[in-house]
Protein backbone atom coordinates (compact mmCIF):
# COMPACT_ATOMS: atom_id res chain seq x y z
CA UNK A 1 0.00 0.00 0.00
CA UNK A 2 1.39 3.30 -1.09
CA UNK A 3 2.01 6.07 2.07
CA UNK A 4 -0.80 8.05 2.87
CA UNK A 5 -0.92 12.15 2.97
CA UNK A 6 -3.10 13.09 6.39
CA UNK A 7 -3.89 16.40 4.79
CA UNK A 8 -5.79 15.52 1.09
CA UNK A 9 -6.20 11.74 2.23
CA UNK A 10 -4.49 10.46 -0.99
CA UNK A 11 -1.26 8.71 -1.69
CA UNK A 12 1.16 10.70 -3.83
CA UNK A 13 0.35 8.65 -6.70
CA UNK A 14 -4.05 9.37 -5.80
CA UNK A 15 -2.29 13.20 -5.67
CA UNK A 16 -0.41 13.07 -8.75
CA UNK A 17 -2.65 11.89 -10.72
CA UNK A 18 -5.57 14.41 -9.80
CA UNK A 19 -2.55 17.26 -10.23
CA UNK A 20 -2.03 15.48 -13.85
CA UNK A 21 -6.67 15.86 -14.04
CA UNK A 22 -6.33 19.24 -13.27
CA UNK A 23 -3.46 19.91 -15.73
CA UNK A 24 -4.96 18.17 -18.57
CA UNK A 25 -8.17 19.98 -17.82
CA UNK A 26 -6.72 23.53 -17.51
CA UNK A 27 -4.38 22.79 -20.65
CA UNK A 28 -7.16 24.48 -23.57
CA UNK A 29 -6.96 27.74 -21.25
CA UNK A 30 -3.54 28.42 -20.69
CA UNK A 31 -1.15 30.52 -22.66
CA UNK A 32 -0.14 29.81 -25.74
CA UNK A 33 3.23 29.19 -25.34
CA UNK A 34 2.83 27.05 -22.09
CA UNK A 35 0.00 25.10 -23.92
CA UNK A 36 2.45 22.33 -25.61
CA UNK A 37 4.65 21.56 -22.97
CA UNK A 38 1.91 21.64 -20.37
CA UNK A 39 -0.19 19.33 -22.23
CA UNK A 40 2.47 16.86 -23.18
CA UNK A 41 3.55 17.10 -19.38
CA UNK A 42 0.30 16.37 -17.84
CA UNK A 43 -0.33 13.33 -20.29
CA UNK A 44 3.02 11.40 -19.78
CA UNK A 45 1.73 11.63 -15.56
CA UNK A 46 -1.70 10.84 -16.23
CA UNK A 47 -1.99 7.86 -18.12
CA UNK A 48 0.58 5.80 -16.45
CA UNK A 49 -0.45 6.99 -12.94
CA UNK A 50 -4.40 6.04 -13.93
CA UNK A 51 -2.74 2.73 -15.30
CA UNK A 52 -0.51 1.88 -12.14
CA UNK A 53 -3.64 2.90 -10.23
CA UNK A 54 -5.99 0.26 -11.56
CA UNK A 55 -2.90 -2.29 -11.27
CA UNK A 56 -2.76 -1.90 -7.31
CA UNK A 57 -6.29 -1.38 -6.81
CA UNK A 58 -8.52 1.38 -7.89
CA UNK A 59 -10.06 3.19 -4.87
CA UNK A 60 -13.63 4.50 -5.81
CA UNK A 61 -12.79 8.17 -5.13
CA UNK A 62 -10.38 7.75 -7.90
CA UNK A 63 -12.45 6.96 -10.67
CA UNK A 64 -14.53 10.28 -11.04
CA UNK A 65 -10.94 11.90 -11.22
CA UNK A 66 -9.80 9.68 -14.25
CA UNK A 67 -12.92 9.72 -15.93
CA UNK A 68 -12.11 13.48 -15.91
CA UNK A 69 -9.08 13.21 -17.42
CA UNK A 70 -9.90 11.16 -19.69
CA UNK A 71 -12.24 12.92 -20.91
CA UNK A 72 -10.42 16.27 -20.63
CA UNK A 73 -7.34 14.25 -22.69
CA UNK A 74 -8.39 14.29 -26.44
CA UNK A 75 -9.63 18.23 -26.79
CA UNK A 76 -5.89 18.91 -24.73
CA UNK A 77 -4.15 17.05 -27.30
CA UNK A 78 -6.38 16.71 -30.14
CA UNK A 79 -5.22 20.65 -31.25
CA UNK A 80 -1.41 20.18 -30.90
CA UNK A 81 -1.86 17.10 -33.40
CA UNK A 82 -3.61 19.02 -35.73
CA UNK A 83 -1.19 21.79 -35.93
CA UNK A 84 1.50 19.40 -36.58
CA UNK A 85 -0.38 17.81 -39.65
CA UNK A 86 -2.24 20.44 -41.19
CA UNK A 87 -3.47 23.74 -41.27
CA UNK A 88 -5.43 24.78 -37.77
CA UNK A 89 -9.33 24.31 -37.29
CA UNK A 90 -12.02 26.36 -36.84
CA UNK A 91 -11.96 28.09 -33.56
CA UNK A 92 -14.31 26.15 -31.46
CA UNK A 93 -17.18 27.92 -29.85
CA UNK A 94 -15.87 28.94 -26.45
CA UNK A 95 -19.39 28.29 -24.44
CA UNK A 96 -19.62 24.54 -25.35
CA UNK A 97 -15.62 23.59 -24.48
CA UNK A 98 -16.06 25.96 -20.98
CA UNK A 99 -19.07 23.66 -20.22
CA UNK A 100 -17.10 20.46 -20.79
CA UNK A 101 -14.00 21.79 -18.63
CA UNK A 102 -15.99 22.90 -16.17
CA UNK A 103 -17.86 19.10 -16.05
CA UNK A 104 -14.32 17.63 -16.71
CA UNK A 105 -13.50 19.89 -13.20
CA UNK A 106 -16.22 18.66 -11.79
CA UNK A 107 -15.52 15.27 -11.64
CA UNK A 108 -12.01 15.82 -10.50
CA UNK A 109 -13.10 17.72 -7.59
CA UNK A 110 -15.76 15.79 -6.49
CA UNK A 111 -13.20 12.72 -6.61
CA UNK A 112 -10.55 14.57 -4.58
CA UNK A 113 -12.73 15.89 -2.09
CA UNK A 114 -14.54 12.34 -1.56
CA UNK A 115 -11.29 11.05 -1.26
CA UNK A 116 -10.39 14.09 1.04
CA UNK A 117 -13.54 13.33 3.18
CA UNK A 118 -13.25 9.22 3.35
CA UNK A 119 -9.56 8.89 3.85
CA UNK A 120 -7.70 5.44 4.61
CA UNK A 121 -6.74 6.11 7.81
CA UNK A 122 -3.32 6.79 9.31
CA UNK A 123 -2.77 5.84 12.38
CA UNK A 124 -0.79 8.17 15.10
CA UNK A 125 2.42 6.88 16.16
CA UNK A 126 2.10 5.39 19.88
CA UNK A 127 4.16 7.84 21.65
CA UNK A 128 5.32 5.00 24.61
CA UNK A 129 8.86 3.77 25.46
CA UNK A 130 7.36 0.33 23.88
CA UNK A 131 6.78 -0.89 20.43
CA UNK A 132 3.50 -2.61 19.83
CA UNK A 133 2.40 -6.38 18.55
CA UNK A 134 -1.23 -7.60 18.33
CA UNK A 135 -2.38 -11.17 18.12
CA UNK A 136 -6.06 -12.40 17.83
CA UNK A 137 -7.17 -15.12 19.96
CA UNK A 138 -10.70 -17.25 19.62
CA UNK A 139 -12.24 -18.40 23.26
CA UNK A 140 -15.46 -20.72 24.11
CA UNK A 141 -17.03 -20.62 27.06
CA UNK A 142 -18.51 -24.13 27.96
CA UNK A 143 -20.49 -22.52 30.95
CA UNK A 144 -22.51 -20.37 28.94
CA UNK A 145 -25.09 -21.06 26.23
CA UNK A 146 -25.28 -18.83 22.84
CA UNK A 147 -28.57 -17.43 23.22
CA UNK A 148 -28.70 -15.97 19.84
CA UNK A 149 -28.96 -19.05 18.39
CA UNK A 150 -31.78 -22.01 18.92
CA UNK A 151 -29.07 -25.11 19.13
CA UNK A 152 -29.22 -25.86 22.63
CA UNK A 153 -25.56 -26.91 22.66
CA UNK A 154 -24.10 -23.70 21.02
CA UNK A 155 -21.80 -22.23 23.58
CA UNK A 156 -20.74 -18.69 23.64
CA UNK A 157 -17.65 -17.61 21.82
CA UNK A 158 -16.01 -14.03 21.96
CA UNK A 159 -13.15 -13.05 19.64
CA UNK A 160 -10.12 -11.01 21.09
CA UNK A 161 -7.49 -9.03 19.51
CA UNK A 162 -4.55 -7.90 22.02
CA UNK A 163 -2.67 -4.80 21.94
CA UNK A 164 1.14 -5.35 23.62
CA UNK A 165 4.72 -3.80 24.68
CA UNK A 166 6.29 -5.56 21.78
CA UNK A 167 10.09 -6.75 22.19
CA UNK A 168 12.47 -4.38 20.37
CA UNK A 169 13.90 -5.67 16.91
CA UNK A 170 12.05 -6.03 13.46
CA UNK A 171 9.15 -3.88 15.19
CA UNK A 172 11.52 -1.08 15.95
CA UNK A 173 13.33 -0.99 12.39
CA UNK A 174 10.00 -0.85 10.49
CA UNK A 175 11.26 -4.27 8.30
CA UNK A 176 8.58 -6.17 10.13
CA UNK A 177 5.01 -6.19 8.34
CA UNK A 178 2.71 -4.12 10.50
CA UNK A 179 -1.00 -5.21 11.09
CA UNK A 180 -3.91 -4.93 8.69
CA UNK A 181 -7.05 -2.65 9.83
CA UNK A 182 -10.10 -4.22 10.74
CA UNK A 183 -8.86 -8.16 10.12
CA UNK A 184 -6.12 -10.68 10.02
CA UNK A 185 -6.32 -11.05 6.51
CA UNK A 186 -7.61 -8.81 3.42
CA UNK A 187 -10.81 -10.74 3.28
CA UNK A 188 -11.58 -10.37 6.84
CA UNK A 189 -10.88 -6.46 6.64
CA UNK A 190 -12.97 -6.25 3.89
CA UNK A 191 -16.25 -8.39 5.39
CA UNK A 192 -16.05 -6.36 8.37
CA UNK A 193 -15.64 -2.75 6.85
CA UNK A 194 -18.45 -4.01 4.66
CA UNK A 195 -20.68 -5.20 7.78
CA UNK A 196 -19.88 -1.55 9.52
CA UNK A 197 -21.17 -0.03 6.56
CA UNK A 198 -24.21 -2.34 6.67
CA UNK A 199 -24.57 -1.49 9.96
CA UNK A 200 -24.59 2.21 9.29
CA UNK A 201 -27.10 1.91 6.42
CA UNK A 202 -24.50 2.90 3.51
CA UNK A 203 -23.25 0.72 0.52
CA UNK A 204 -20.27 -1.58 1.06
CA UNK A 205 -17.56 0.05 -1.13
CA UNK A 206 -18.30 3.41 1.02
CA UNK A 207 -15.65 2.13 3.32
CA UNK A 208 -13.27 0.60 1.29
CA UNK A 209 -10.69 2.50 2.13
CA UNK A 210 -10.22 0.66 5.87
CA UNK A 211 -9.29 -2.58 4.35
CA UNK A 212 -5.99 -0.85 2.96
CA UNK A 213 -5.01 0.79 5.97
CA UNK A 214 -1.92 -0.42 8.15
CA UNK A 215 -1.87 0.22 11.97
CA UNK A 216 1.89 0.76 13.95
CA UNK A 217 1.22 -2.61 15.39
CA UNK A 218 3.51 -6.51 14.39
CA UNK A 219 1.18 -9.60 14.03
CA UNK A 220 2.62 -12.03 16.58
CA UNK A 221 5.62 -10.04 17.83
CA UNK A 222 6.92 -11.28 20.75
CA UNK A 223 6.24 -9.86 24.22
CA UNK A 224 8.79 -7.16 25.46
CA UNK A 225 11.34 -8.27 27.84
CA UNK A 226 11.77 -6.88 31.66
CA UNK A 227 9.78 -4.59 33.01
CA UNK A 228 7.29 -6.96 35.04
CA UNK A 229 4.13 -7.92 34.49
CA UNK A 230 1.29 -5.46 32.92
CA UNK A 231 -1.29 -4.24 33.79
CA UNK A 232 -4.70 -5.45 31.50
CA UNK A 233 -7.28 -3.63 30.02
CA UNK A 234 -10.56 -5.29 28.47
CA UNK A 235 -12.36 -3.26 26.19
CA UNK A 236 -15.66 -3.41 24.92
CA UNK A 237 -16.75 -1.72 21.64
CA UNK A 238 -19.93 0.18 21.08
CA UNK A 239 -23.37 -1.22 19.76
CA UNK A 240 -22.70 -2.92 16.22
CA UNK A 241 -18.93 -1.69 16.70
CA UNK A 242 -16.29 -4.30 16.19
CA UNK A 243 -12.70 -5.40 18.32
CA UNK A 244 -10.58 -2.61 16.51
CA UNK A 245 -12.58 0.18 16.21
CA UNK A 246 -10.59 1.62 19.15
CA UNK A 247 -6.98 0.55 17.26
CA UNK A 248 -5.40 3.79 17.60
CA UNK A 249 -6.33 4.25 21.45
CA UNK A 250 -5.18 0.53 22.37
CA UNK A 251 -1.99 1.31 20.40
CA UNK A 252 -1.37 4.10 22.62
CA UNK A 253 -1.96 2.63 25.81
CA UNK A 254 0.19 -1.45 24.47
CA UNK A 255 2.96 1.46 23.93
CA UNK A 256 2.89 2.64 27.94
CA UNK A 257 3.20 -0.52 28.73
CA UNK A 258 -0.78 -1.91 28.77
CA UNK A 259 -1.92 -5.14 27.54
CA UNK A 260 -5.44 -4.16 25.38
CA UNK A 261 -7.87 -7.37 25.10
CA UNK A 262 -10.63 -6.11 22.97
CA UNK A 263 -13.61 -8.24 21.90
CA UNK A 264 -15.89 -8.48 19.07
CA UNK A 265 -19.20 -10.02 20.88
CA UNK A 266 -21.15 -12.44 17.54
CA UNK A 267 -24.34 -11.71 16.80
CA UNK A 268 -24.08 -8.17 18.62
CA UNK A 269 -20.74 -6.60 16.65
CA UNK A 270 -21.48 -5.92 13.00
CA UNK A 271 -19.37 -8.50 11.52
CA UNK A 272 -17.52 -11.29 13.54
CA UNK A 273 -14.82 -13.53 11.08
CA UNK A 274 -14.71 -16.91 13.42
CA UNK A 275 -11.59 -19.44 12.81
CA UNK A 276 -13.44 -21.81 10.41
CA UNK A 277 -14.27 -18.81 8.36
CA UNK A 278 -17.45 -18.44 9.19
CA UNK A 279 -18.70 -14.72 9.11
CA UNK A 280 -21.41 -13.66 12.19
CA UNK A 281 -23.44 -10.91 11.38
CA UNK A 282 -25.06 -8.72 13.79
CA UNK A 283 -28.82 -9.74 14.83
CA UNK A 284 -29.42 -6.61 17.04
CA UNK A 285 -31.91 -4.16 16.00
CA UNK A 286 -34.10 -1.51 17.56
CA UNK A 287 -38.20 -1.87 17.62
CA UNK A 288 -39.03 1.52 17.90
CA UNK A 289 -40.75 1.11 21.48
CA UNK A 290 -38.88 2.84 24.00
CA UNK A 291 -39.28 -0.21 26.58
CA UNK A 292 -39.00 -3.11 24.75
CA UNK A 293 -35.42 -1.25 23.76
CA UNK A 294 -34.61 -0.74 27.26
CA UNK A 295 -35.20 -3.93 27.79
CA UNK A 296 -32.97 -5.14 25.30
CA UNK A 297 -30.41 -3.01 25.94
CA UNK A 298 -30.01 -3.92 29.31
CA UNK A 299 -29.69 -7.94 28.62
CA UNK A 300 -27.43 -6.86 25.56
CA UNK A 301 -25.75 -5.34 28.44
CA UNK A 302 -25.69 -8.35 30.64
CA UNK A 303 -24.19 -10.41 27.74
CA UNK A 304 -21.44 -8.45 27.02
CA UNK A 305 -20.22 -8.05 30.50
CA UNK A 306 -20.05 -11.57 31.27
CA UNK A 307 -17.86 -11.64 28.25
CA UNK A 308 -15.64 -9.06 29.70
CA UNK A 309 -15.56 -11.31 32.99
CA UNK A 310 -14.97 -14.67 30.97
CA UNK A 311 -11.80 -12.85 28.82
CA UNK A 312 -10.52 -11.90 31.93
CA UNK A 313 -11.00 -15.37 33.19
CA UNK A 314 -8.86 -16.87 30.47
CA UNK A 315 -6.21 -13.93 30.45
CA UNK A 316 -5.62 -15.46 34.19
CA UNK A 317 -5.24 -18.66 32.62
CA UNK A 318 -2.85 -17.43 29.80
CA UNK A 319 -0.27 -15.97 32.60
CA UNK A 320 -0.07 -19.10 34.36
CA UNK A 321 0.28 -20.87 31.89
CA UNK A 322 -2.68 -23.09 31.44
CA UNK A 323 -3.62 -22.18 27.93
CA UNK A 324 -1.16 -21.24 24.80
CA UNK A 325 -0.52 -17.44 24.86
CA UNK A 326 -1.44 -16.01 21.89
CA UNK A 327 1.88 -14.41 21.42
CA UNK A 328 5.37 -15.82 22.45
CA UNK A 329 6.49 -14.76 26.28
CA UNK A 330 2.72 -13.94 27.23
CA UNK A 331 3.13 -16.48 29.79
CA UNK A 332 3.80 -14.94 33.45
CA UNK A 333 3.46 -11.29 32.01
CA UNK A 334 -0.09 -10.59 32.49
CA UNK A 335 -1.08 -9.12 35.83
CA UNK A 336 -4.72 -9.57 36.40
CA UNK A 337 -4.13 -8.33 39.78
CA UNK A 338 -4.58 -4.53 37.78
CA UNK A 339 -7.09 -4.89 35.37
CA UNK A 340 -9.42 -2.44 33.50
CA UNK A 341 -13.08 -2.55 32.57
CA UNK A 342 -13.72 -0.21 29.49
CA UNK A 343 -15.49 -0.06 26.58
CA UNK A 344 -17.43 2.68 24.55
CA UNK A 345 -21.11 3.16 24.17
CA UNK A 346 -23.01 0.04 24.82
CA UNK A 347 -19.57 -1.27 25.58
CA UNK A 348 -18.69 1.33 28.42
CA UNK A 349 -22.37 0.16 29.86
CA UNK A 350 -21.30 -3.24 30.08
CA UNK A 351 -17.64 -2.06 31.68
CA UNK A 352 -19.77 -0.69 34.68
CA UNK A 353 -21.81 -3.59 34.94
CA UNK A 354 -18.85 -5.85 34.58
CA UNK A 355 -17.06 -4.31 37.40
CA UNK A 356 -19.69 -4.31 39.43
CA UNK A 357 -19.85 -7.94 39.04
CA UNK A 358 -16.28 -8.66 39.45
CA UNK A 359 -14.04 -7.33 41.90
CA UNK A 360 -11.18 -8.22 39.75
CA UNK A 361 -11.55 -5.34 38.18
CA UNK A 362 -10.39 -2.29 39.93
CA UNK A 363 -10.89 0.38 37.44
CA UNK A 364 -13.51 1.30 34.93
CA UNK A 365 -13.16 4.01 31.91
CA UNK A 366 -16.87 4.70 30.06
CA UNK A 367 -16.38 6.07 26.70
CA UNK A 368 -19.74 8.32 26.37
CA UNK A 369 -22.02 5.20 27.53
CA UNK A 370 -25.20 5.40 29.02
CA UNK A 371 -25.62 3.14 31.73
CA UNK A 372 -28.13 -0.02 30.73
CA UNK A 373 -29.35 -2.12 33.59
CA UNK A 374 -29.31 -2.14 37.29
CA UNK A 375 -27.71 1.27 38.81
CA UNK A 376 -28.16 0.76 41.86
CA UNK A 377 -25.72 -1.62 43.47
CA UNK A 378 -22.70 0.77 44.02
CA UNK A 379 -19.19 0.78 42.16
CA UNK A 380 -16.57 -0.35 44.26
CA UNK A 381 -13.83 0.80 41.47
CA UNK A 382 -12.47 4.28 40.38
CA UNK A 383 -14.56 5.28 37.43
CA UNK A 384 -13.97 7.26 34.37
CA UNK A 385 -16.38 8.52 32.32
CA UNK A 386 -15.48 10.64 29.29
CA UNK A 387 -18.69 12.16 27.92
CA UNK A 388 -19.77 14.41 24.90
CA UNK A 389 -21.33 17.77 25.47
CA UNK A 390 -24.86 16.46 26.23
CA UNK A 391 -27.83 19.17 27.37
CA UNK A 392 -31.35 18.51 28.50
CA UNK A 393 -32.47 18.52 25.07
CA UNK A 394 -30.48 16.58 23.45
CA UNK A 395 -30.95 13.66 25.74
CA UNK A 396 -32.34 14.32 29.18
CA UNK A 397 -31.99 10.66 30.96
CA UNK A 398 -28.12 9.90 30.26
CA UNK A 399 -26.16 12.70 32.48
CA UNK A 400 -28.60 12.36 35.56
CA UNK A 401 -28.12 8.37 35.14
CA UNK A 402 -24.59 8.47 34.87
CA UNK A 403 -24.24 10.61 37.88
CA UNK A 404 -26.26 8.26 39.60
CA UNK A 405 -24.09 5.39 38.85
CA UNK A 406 -21.03 8.10 40.12
CA UNK A 407 -22.87 9.11 43.51
CA UNK A 408 -23.31 5.76 44.81
CA UNK A 409 -19.34 4.62 44.06
CA UNK A 410 -17.74 4.03 47.08
CA UNK A 411 -14.40 5.01 45.27
CA UNK A 412 -13.84 8.77 43.20
CA UNK A 413 -16.10 9.09 40.11
CA UNK A 414 -14.70 11.55 37.63
CA UNK A 415 -16.98 12.79 34.80
CA UNK A 416 -15.27 14.21 31.65
CA UNK A 417 -16.99 16.54 29.02
CA UNK A 418 -14.75 17.00 26.56
CA UNK A 419 -15.68 20.09 24.10
CA UNK A 420 -16.11 19.52 20.48
CA UNK A 421 -16.97 16.00 20.51
CA UNK A 422 -19.45 14.12 19.39
CA UNK A 423 -20.51 10.41 20.13
CA UNK A 424 -17.75 8.81 17.40
CA UNK A 425 -15.11 11.16 18.71
CA UNK A 426 -13.48 8.77 21.37
CA UNK A 427 -13.11 5.93 18.41
CA UNK A 428 -11.07 5.67 15.31
CA UNK A 429 -13.97 7.17 13.49
CA UNK A 430 -12.61 10.62 12.75
CA UNK A 431 -9.67 9.19 10.71
CA UNK A 432 -11.71 8.13 7.81
CA UNK A 433 -15.50 9.21 8.33
CA UNK A 434 -16.41 12.73 6.66
CA UNK A 435 -15.69 15.71 9.23
CA UNK A 436 -19.35 16.63 10.16
CA UNK A 437 -19.30 18.09 13.28
CA UNK A 438 -22.65 15.99 14.60
CA UNK A 439 -20.91 12.51 13.41
CA UNK A 440 -17.33 13.15 14.67
CA UNK A 441 -17.32 16.46 16.39
CA UNK A 442 -16.00 19.49 15.75
CA UNK A 443 -12.11 19.08 16.65
CA UNK A 444 -9.35 17.78 13.93
CA UNK A 445 -9.17 14.17 13.04
CA UNK A 446 -6.37 13.24 15.60
CA UNK A 447 -7.14 15.54 18.26
CA UNK A 448 -10.22 13.56 19.79
CA UNK A 449 -7.62 10.60 19.51
CA UNK A 450 -4.96 12.36 21.70
CA UNK A 451 -7.63 13.32 24.24
CA UNK A 452 -9.51 9.80 24.54
CA UNK A 453 -5.52 8.15 24.97
CA UNK A 454 -4.52 11.09 27.16
CA UNK A 455 -7.02 10.88 29.98
CA UNK A 456 -7.48 7.38 29.61
CA UNK A 457 -3.67 6.80 30.55
CA UNK A 458 -3.68 9.62 33.43
CA UNK A 459 -6.65 7.56 34.51
CA UNK A 460 -4.77 3.92 34.24
CA UNK A 461 -1.72 5.27 35.31
CA UNK A 462 -2.98 6.30 38.53
CA UNK A 463 -5.42 3.36 39.47
CA UNK A 464 -3.54 0.63 38.79
CA UNK A 465 0.29 1.88 38.70
CA UNK A 466 -0.22 4.19 41.65
CA UNK A 467 1.37 7.04 40.14
CA UNK A 468 1.60 10.08 42.29
CA UNK A 469 -0.31 13.55 41.12
CA UNK A 470 -3.10 15.30 41.43
CA UNK A 471 -5.44 13.13 39.13
CA UNK A 472 -8.08 15.49 38.84
CA UNK A 473 -5.54 18.16 38.42
CA UNK A 474 -3.93 16.00 35.24
CA UNK A 475 -7.78 15.51 33.68
CA UNK A 476 -9.37 18.49 33.72
CA UNK A 477 -6.54 19.61 31.61
CA UNK A 478 -8.44 17.69 29.19
CA UNK A 479 -12.37 18.81 29.47
CA UNK A 480 -14.75 19.78 32.19
CA UNK A 481 -14.18 17.99 34.94
CA UNK A 482 -16.40 17.15 37.51
CA UNK A 483 -15.42 14.61 40.73
CA UNK A 484 -17.81 12.55 42.61
CA UNK A 485 -15.97 12.12 46.16
CA UNK A 486 -17.36 8.70 47.94
CA UNK A 487 -18.58 11.48 50.63
CA UNK A 488 -20.90 12.96 48.23
CA UNK A 489 -18.67 16.03 47.90
CA UNK A 490 -18.17 17.53 44.61
CA UNK A 491 -15.06 19.07 42.50
CA UNK A 492 -15.91 22.96 43.08
CA UNK A 493 -15.76 24.89 39.32
CA UNK A 494 -13.09 26.88 40.66
CA UNK A 495 -10.86 24.13 40.89
CA UNK A 496 -11.32 23.33 37.04
CA UNK A 497 -9.06 24.17 34.01
CA UNK A 498 -9.54 25.32 31.05
CA UNK A 499 -10.41 22.89 28.34
CA UNK A 500 -7.55 22.32 25.43
CA UNK A 501 -7.83 19.92 22.59
CA UNK A 502 -5.04 18.04 22.64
Amino acid sequence: MTEMIAGPGMSPLELLAVLAAVALVAAPWSPAGARRPLVLAAAAIAVPAGALLVVLGLRWQLVPVLAGAALALPSAVLPLLRRRTGPPPRRARRWPALLGSAACLGLVAAGAGAAWALPVPVFPDPTGPHEVGTAVVQWDDPDRPETATPDPGDRRTVVVQLWYPAQRGPVSTGTAAKAQYLGRTPQEARTVAHGLAGYLGAPGFLLDGLPRARTNAVPGAAVAQGGGRFPLVLFSPGLGGVRTQNTAWAEELAGRGYVVAALDHPYDSAAVVLADGRTVRTRIAATGDEAEDARRSARWTAVRAADLRFVLTQLGRVDRGEIPGPARGMTGRLDTGRAAATGHSLGGAAALQAARQDPRFAAVIDLDGYPHGPASRPLRQPVLALTQSVGPGTDPDYIPRLTRVLELGTAPGYRLTVPGTAHLSFTDAPLYLPPVPSLVGSLDRASGLRITAGASAAFLDHTLRGAPGDLAGLLSAYGELTVHRPDGGLMSPAARRPPQSS
